[in-house]
């Protein structure tokens, strides 16, 4: 099964939100940042939706009965905060019948090059044998993800695991499949190659969180 779904390579609307969260000055226009990255998790969730277990069901009309092919179990949405707020939104809009789950992470610095991350906050709902849905704007070092997912497995083990990024680089991605199980799939609008060394993407966009909720301290 094919683990990375780059989803940017293929010719869609995708492109003009990508680019507007990328571009100086219109990624400025803070409810126009969220609103674009709650389009771009909308696109990779029902993209999501084509994998997962489905049924026909029979569903009464005012004339007759349909045949309806539709997924046979929700998902659970899992938002790592702050950045993945936003995404959160899109990806609720998509899997409206879904329960939601909320973790933290985040860079505790030791120096500005050498950070660990910290897990501090979790309120999620049964994880067990269900299918997790995980977005987070951008996949930096894979790093916070692979510590949520450690965070999370105390919660119960996943029957699937979906990934949704809008920024991916080549790095995390490689970093994620090595440390998640076989049964995780990722999927992302864009993959850059370059980090900094305070391991920030280039291009990137730069810092999702700032950008749609504000500078923190």
């Amino acid at each position: 099964m094919e683990r990375i779904h780059h989803i940017g390579l293929q010719s869609s609307i995708l492109g003009q939100y990508m680019a507007e969260i990328r571009a100086v000055g219109v990624q400025d226009d803070r409810l126009r940042f969220r609103h674009n990255l709650s389009r771009i998790a909308e696109i990779l969730g029902y993209e999501v939706s084509k994998q997962l277990p489905c049924q026909t069901k029979a569903v009464q009309t005012p004339l007759g009965v349909a045949q309806v092919l539709q997924p046979s179990e929700n998902p659970v949405l899992l938002t790592i905060l702050r950045a993945g707020l936003a995404m959160h939104d899109g990806v609720l809009r998509t899997f409206d019948h879904a329960d939601s789950a909320y973790i933290s992470a985040y860079r505790k610095h030791s120096s500005p090059e050498d950070f660990e991350i910290e897990v501090e906050y979790m309120a999620v709902p049964d994880l067990d044998d269900k299918i997790w849905l995980i977005s987070d704007p951008m996949l930096a070092t894979g790093s916070s993800m692979v510590a949520v997912y450690k965070a999370l497995k105390r919660h119960g083990t996943p029957k699937q695991i979906h990934i949704l990024s809008a920024i991916a680089t080549t790095e995390a991605l490689a970093f994620v499949q090595r440390n998640l199980p076989v049964n995780t799939q990722i999927w992302v609008a864009a993959i850059d190659d370059e980090l900094t060394a305070k391991s920030y993407i280039v291009p990137g966009l730069g810092d999702a969180g700032d950008l749609a909720f504000g500078i923190k301290l």
